[in-house]
Protein backbone atom coordinates (compact mmCIF):
# COMPACT_ATOMS: atom_id res chain seq x y z
CA UNK A 1 0.00 0.00 0.00
CA UNK A 2 1.14 3.69 -0.38
CA UNK A 3 2.01 5.55 2.80
CA UNK A 4 3.65 8.87 4.18
CA UNK A 5 6.33 8.15 6.45
CA UNK A 6 9.42 9.91 7.94
CA UNK A 7 12.15 8.22 8.94
CA UNK A 8 14.17 11.15 10.77
CA UNK A 9 12.95 14.28 12.45
CA UNK A 10 12.93 17.41 10.44
CA UNK A 11 11.73 19.96 8.01
CA UNK A 12 8.72 18.90 5.73
CA UNK A 13 11.26 17.64 3.25
CA UNK A 14 11.65 14.57 5.79
CA UNK A 15 8.42 13.18 4.61
CA UNK A 16 8.39 10.60 1.44
CA UNK A 17 5.30 8.58 -0.77
CA UNK A 18 6.68 4.72 0.39
CA UNK A 19 5.32 1.54 -0.61
CA UNK A 20 4.79 0.20 2.70
CA UNK A 21 3.21 -3.57 3.73
CA UNK A 22 -0.27 -3.44 4.79
CA UNK A 23 -1.03 -3.40 8.85
CA UNK A 24 -3.29 -6.71 9.98
CA UNK A 25 -5.61 -5.87 12.76
CA UNK A 26 -4.41 -7.26 16.27
CA UNK A 27 -6.78 -7.98 19.19
CA UNK A 28 -8.89 -5.33 19.83
CA UNK A 29 -8.40 -3.94 16.71
CA UNK A 30 -10.09 -2.53 13.22
CA UNK A 31 -8.63 -2.58 10.11
CA UNK A 32 -9.95 0.73 7.82
CA UNK A 33 -9.58 1.05 3.99
CA UNK A 34 -8.66 5.11 4.35
CA UNK A 35 -10.51 7.49 2.42
CA UNK A 36 -8.48 10.70 4.29
CA UNK A 37 -6.84 11.81 6.44
CA UNK A 38 -6.49 16.16 7.68
CA UNK A 39 -3.86 17.77 8.34
CA UNK A 40 -3.10 18.93 12.54
CA UNK A 41 -0.67 21.43 13.58
CA UNK A 42 0.52 18.39 16.31
CA UNK A 43 1.08 16.37 12.82
CA UNK A 44 4.48 19.02 12.25
CA UNK A 45 5.62 19.82 15.65
CA UNK A 46 5.56 15.46 15.74
CA UNK A 47 7.55 15.69 12.14
CA UNK A 48 10.25 18.01 13.48
CA UNK A 49 10.77 16.38 16.56
CA UNK A 50 9.24 18.54 18.70
CA UNK A 51 7.32 16.46 20.58
CA UNK A 52 9.11 13.53 21.96
CA UNK A 53 8.82 13.43 25.22
CA UNK A 54 4.90 13.64 25.61
CA UNK A 55 4.45 11.99 22.14
CA UNK A 56 7.31 9.61 21.41
CA UNK A 57 6.94 7.72 18.03
CA UNK A 58 8.93 4.94 16.18
CA UNK A 59 10.52 5.75 13.15
CA UNK A 60 10.05 5.53 10.45
CA UNK A 61 6.23 7.40 11.39
CA UNK A 62 3.15 7.73 9.53
CA UNK A 63 0.98 10.96 10.32
CA UNK A 64 -2.55 11.48 10.01
CA UNK A 65 -4.13 11.22 13.55
CA UNK A 66 -7.83 11.93 12.28
CA UNK A 67 -9.54 8.86 10.12
CA UNK A 68 -12.48 8.73 7.90
CA UNK A 69 -12.97 5.53 6.15
CA UNK A 70 -14.54 1.76 5.86
CA UNK A 71 -14.01 -0.97 8.25
CA UNK A 72 -12.22 -3.22 5.79
CA UNK A 73 -11.45 -6.32 8.81
CA UNK A 74 -11.51 -6.90 12.17
CA UNK A 75 -9.44 -8.34 14.73
CA UNK A 76 -10.46 -10.97 17.63
CA UNK A 77 -12.87 -10.03 19.68
CA UNK A 78 -14.02 -6.59 18.01
CA UNK A 79 -17.85 -6.22 18.35
CA UNK A 80 -20.25 -3.54 17.54
CA UNK A 81 -18.80 -3.44 13.82
CA UNK A 82 -18.70 -4.57 10.87
CA UNK A 83 -16.79 -4.79 7.55
CA UNK A 84 -17.80 -2.10 4.96
CA UNK A 85 -18.69 0.25 8.17
CA UNK A 86 -18.31 4.33 7.57
CA UNK A 87 -16.20 5.25 10.28
CA UNK A 88 -14.27 8.51 11.83
CA UNK A 89 -11.85 8.52 14.64
CA UNK A 90 -9.00 10.29 16.59
CA UNK A 91 -6.18 7.40 16.30
CA UNK A 92 -3.57 7.23 19.20
CA UNK A 93 -1.14 9.94 18.53
CA UNK A 94 2.17 7.59 19.17
CA UNK A 95 1.04 5.28 16.84
CA UNK A 96 1.19 5.34 12.70
CA UNK A 97 -1.66 7.53 11.56
CA UNK A 98 -4.11 7.21 8.45
CA UNK A 99 -1.72 9.12 6.12
CA UNK A 100 -1.61 6.01 4.03
CA UNK A 101 -4.30 3.66 1.83
CA UNK A 102 -4.58 1.51 5.52
CA UNK A 103 -4.73 2.47 9.17
CA UNK A 104 -5.63 -0.36 12.42
CA UNK A 105 -7.48 1.92 15.04
CA UNK A 106 -8.40 0.39 18.53
CA UNK A 107 -12.10 -0.26 17.94
CA UNK A 108 -13.17 2.19 20.87
CA UNK A 109 -12.09 5.41 18.86
CA UNK A 110 -14.29 4.95 16.23
CA UNK A 111 -18.03 5.97 15.56
CA UNK A 112 -20.00 6.26 12.72
CA UNK A 113 -19.08 8.41 10.00
CA UNK A 114 -21.12 11.52 9.61
CA UNK A 115 -23.95 10.44 6.76
CA UNK A 116 -24.35 14.06 5.78
CA UNK A 117 -21.09 14.75 3.56
CA UNK A 118 -18.36 13.27 2.03
CA UNK A 119 -16.81 10.44 3.59
CA UNK A 120 -13.37 12.20 3.20
CA UNK A 121 -14.94 15.14 4.48
CA UNK A 122 -15.46 14.03 7.81
CA UNK A 123 -11.95 13.72 8.35
CA UNK A 124 -11.97 17.41 8.83
CA UNK A 125 -13.98 16.72 12.23
CA UNK A 126 -12.34 14.54 14.96
CA UNK A 127 -9.18 16.03 16.21
CA UNK A 128 -10.49 19.34 16.34
CA UNK A 129 -14.12 19.11 16.81
CA UNK A 130 -13.12 17.20 20.03
CA UNK A 131 -10.86 19.81 20.69
CA UNK A 132 -13.69 22.68 20.95
CA UNK A 133 -16.09 20.12 22.67
CA UNK A 134 -13.55 19.62 25.86
CA UNK A 135 -12.49 22.99 25.75
CA UNK A 136 -15.54 24.36 26.03
CA UNK A 137 -17.78 22.01 27.90
CA UNK A 138 -15.78 19.68 29.82
CA UNK A 139 -12.57 22.40 31.13
CA UNK A 140 -15.22 25.34 31.29
CA UNK A 141 -18.19 23.80 31.85
CA UNK A 142 -19.84 26.72 29.30
CA UNK A 143 -23.98 27.40 29.80
CA UNK A 144 -26.51 29.39 27.66
CA UNK A 145 -26.16 33.30 28.69
CA UNK A 146 -22.67 33.09 29.43
CA UNK A 147 -20.07 35.22 27.55
CA UNK A 148 -17.09 33.68 25.82
CA UNK A 149 -14.17 35.38 23.98
CA UNK A 150 -12.78 32.42 21.53
CA UNK A 151 -8.98 33.78 20.36
CA UNK A 152 -7.74 31.95 17.29
CA UNK A 153 -11.62 31.73 16.12
CA UNK A 154 -10.35 31.79 12.31
CA UNK A 155 -8.53 28.45 12.45
CA UNK A 156 -9.10 24.45 12.84
CA UNK A 157 -10.60 24.15 16.28
CA UNK A 158 -12.25 27.69 16.39
CA UNK A 159 -14.34 27.34 13.66
CA UNK A 160 -15.95 24.60 15.73
CA UNK A 161 -15.80 26.20 18.94
CA UNK A 162 -17.71 29.65 18.07
CA UNK A 163 -20.42 27.17 16.28
CA UNK A 164 -20.91 24.81 19.28
CA UNK A 165 -20.64 27.78 21.87
CA UNK A 166 -23.57 29.62 20.09
CA UNK A 167 -25.69 26.25 20.23
CA UNK A 168 -24.98 26.12 23.27
CA UNK A 169 -26.69 29.66 23.86
CA UNK A 170 -23.52 31.75 24.42
CA UNK A 171 -22.65 35.21 23.61
CA UNK A 172 -19.24 34.88 21.50
CA UNK A 173 -16.59 36.71 20.84
CA UNK A 174 -14.48 36.10 17.78
CA UNK A 175 -11.09 37.45 17.86
CA UNK A 176 -9.61 36.31 14.42
CA UNK A 177 -7.20 37.61 11.69
CA UNK A 178 -8.56 39.34 8.59
CA UNK A 179 -8.58 36.32 6.32
CA UNK A 180 -10.99 34.54 9.09
CA UNK A 181 -13.66 37.12 10.39
CA UNK A 182 -15.80 36.33 7.77
CA UNK A 183 -15.86 32.85 8.51
CA UNK A 184 -16.49 33.18 12.35
CA UNK A 185 -19.75 35.78 11.52
CA UNK A 186 -21.07 32.42 9.36
CA UNK A 187 -20.11 30.31 12.33
CA UNK A 188 -22.33 32.02 14.18
CA UNK A 189 -20.15 34.78 16.36
CA UNK A 190 -21.87 37.88 17.72
CA UNK A 191 -18.86 39.75 17.64
CA UNK A 192 -15.51 39.31 15.72
CA UNK A 193 -12.24 41.23 16.46
CA UNK A 194 -9.43 41.57 13.97
CA UNK A 195 -6.03 41.36 16.41
CA UNK A 196 -4.56 42.44 13.56
CA UNK A 197 -5.49 46.40 14.12
CA UNK A 198 -7.18 45.98 17.58
CA UNK A 199 -6.14 45.76 21.24
CA UNK A 200 -8.31 42.77 21.95
CA UNK A 201 -8.86 44.26 25.77
CA UNK A 202 -9.70 47.70 24.24
CA UNK A 203 -12.71 46.55 22.53
CA UNK A 204 -14.43 43.98 24.62
CA UNK A 205 -17.11 46.04 27.03
CA UNK A 206 -18.29 43.61 29.75
CA UNK A 207 -16.49 41.03 31.29
CA UNK A 208 -16.61 37.40 29.56
CA UNK A 209 -17.20 34.13 31.66
CA UNK A 210 -14.98 32.43 29.33
CA UNK A 211 -11.61 32.80 27.67
CA UNK A 212 -10.82 29.97 25.07
CA UNK A 213 -6.96 30.88 23.67
CA UNK A 214 -6.10 28.71 20.29
CA UNK A 215 -3.45 30.63 19.14
CA UNK A 216 0.05 31.07 20.04
CA UNK A 217 0.07 34.76 21.09
CA UNK A 218 2.83 36.66 23.17
CA UNK A 219 2.71 35.46 26.45
CA UNK A 220 1.95 38.99 27.66
CA UNK A 221 -1.08 39.22 25.10
CA UNK A 222 -2.25 35.81 26.49
CA UNK A 223 -2.16 37.28 30.22
CA UNK A 224 -4.19 40.47 29.14
CA UNK A 225 -7.16 37.95 28.12
CA UNK A 226 -7.26 37.03 32.16
CA UNK A 227 -8.30 40.63 32.86
CA UNK A 228 -11.42 40.22 30.66
CA UNK A 229 -12.63 37.94 32.98
CA UNK A 230 -14.92 38.08 35.45
CA UNK A 231 -14.17 36.95 38.95
CA UNK A 232 -14.82 33.03 39.16
CA UNK A 233 -14.33 32.58 35.62
CA UNK A 234 -11.81 30.62 33.28
CA UNK A 235 -9.51 30.57 30.83
CA UNK A 236 -8.60 27.50 28.74
CA UNK A 237 -5.62 27.10 26.93
CA UNK A 238 -4.93 25.03 24.19
CA UNK A 239 -0.99 25.71 23.25
CA UNK A 240 0.35 23.68 25.98
CA UNK A 241 3.78 24.60 25.56
CA UNK A 242 2.66 28.12 26.75
CA UNK A 243 1.00 27.36 30.30
CA UNK A 244 -2.51 28.95 30.83
CA UNK A 245 -1.87 32.10 33.63
CA UNK A 246 -4.67 32.37 36.14
CA UNK A 247 -5.59 35.29 38.30
CA UNK A 248 -5.90 33.66 41.93
CA UNK A 249 -7.17 37.16 43.85
CA UNK A 250 -10.43 37.06 41.75
CA UNK A 251 -10.64 33.30 41.36
CA UNK A 252 -9.95 33.19 38.05
CA UNK A 253 -8.47 29.44 36.92
CA UNK A 254 -5.90 28.70 33.99
CA UNK A 255 -6.23 25.19 32.49
CA UNK A 256 -4.22 24.24 30.06
CA UNK A 257 -5.98 21.74 27.41
CA UNK A 258 -4.34 18.41 25.89
CA UNK A 259 -7.23 16.75 24.05
CA UNK A 260 -8.05 13.03 23.71
CA UNK A 261 -9.82 10.68 22.20
CA UNK A 262 -13.63 10.01 23.11
CA UNK A 263 -15.69 8.13 20.05
CA UNK A 264 -18.73 9.20 22.62
CA UNK A 265 -18.33 12.71 22.30
CA UNK A 266 -17.49 12.50 18.78
CA UNK A 267 -20.66 10.72 17.97
CA UNK A 268 -22.91 13.55 19.62
CA UNK A 269 -20.42 16.05 17.02
CA UNK A 270 -21.34 13.43 14.29
CA UNK A 271 -25.21 13.52 15.37
CA UNK A 272 -25.04 17.56 15.68
CA UNK A 273 -23.54 17.81 12.09
CA UNK A 274 -26.15 15.26 10.73
CA UNK A 275 -28.87 17.61 12.39
CA UNK A 276 -27.16 20.78 10.75
CA UNK A 277 -26.19 22.25 14.02
CA UNK A 278 -22.84 21.61 13.68
CA UNK A 279 -20.91 22.59 9.86
CA UNK A 280 -18.13 20.33 8.93
CA UNK A 281 -15.84 23.07 7.20
CA UNK A 282 -13.10 21.92 4.48
CA UNK A 283 -10.54 24.50 3.40
CA UNK A 284 -9.14 22.48 0.91
CA UNK A 285 -8.68 18.90 -0.43
CA UNK A 286 -5.49 17.30 -1.20
CA UNK A 287 -3.92 14.13 -2.79
CA UNK A 288 -1.92 11.90 -0.18
CA UNK A 289 1.10 12.43 -2.40
CA UNK A 290 1.13 16.18 -1.51
CA UNK A 291 0.91 16.03 1.93
CA UNK A 292 4.54 17.25 2.29
CA UNK A 293 3.48 20.40 0.39
CA UNK A 294 0.55 20.58 2.98
CA UNK A 295 3.19 20.59 5.74
CA UNK A 296 5.18 23.26 3.90
CA UNK A 297 1.96 25.66 4.07
CA UNK A 298 1.63 25.04 7.29
CA UNK A 299 5.61 25.89 8.39
CA UNK A 300 5.10 28.89 6.32
CA UNK A 301 2.10 30.12 7.79
CA UNK A 302 0.08 29.62 4.21
CA UNK A 303 -2.73 27.02 5.13
CA UNK A 304 -6.02 29.15 4.19
CA UNK A 305 -8.88 29.02 7.02
CA UNK A 306 -10.31 25.80 8.11
CA UNK A 307 -9.19 22.67 7.81
CA UNK A 308 -7.20 20.67 4.57
CA UNK A 309 -8.25 17.13 4.11
CA UNK A 310 -5.64 14.57 2.45
CA UNK A 311 -7.45 11.75 0.42
CA UNK A 312 -5.74 8.36 0.40
CA UNK A 313 -5.88 7.10 -3.51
Amino acid sequence: MKAVRFHEYGDPGVLRLEDVEQPVAGAGQVLIRVAATSFNGVDGNIRGGFMQGPIPVALPHTPGIDVAGAVEALGEGVTGVEAGDQVVGFLPMGADGAAAQYVVAPAEVLTAAPASVALADAAALPTVGLTAWQALFEHAKLTAGQRVLINGAGGGVGGYAVQLAKNAGAYVIAVAGPRSGEQATKAGADEVVDHTTTEVAAVVSEPVDVVLNLAPVDPARLAALVTLIRPGGVLVNTTVWMPAPSDDERGVRGIDLFVRSDAGQLARLVALADSGELHVDVAQRVPLADLPAVHAQAAAGALPSGKTVVVAP
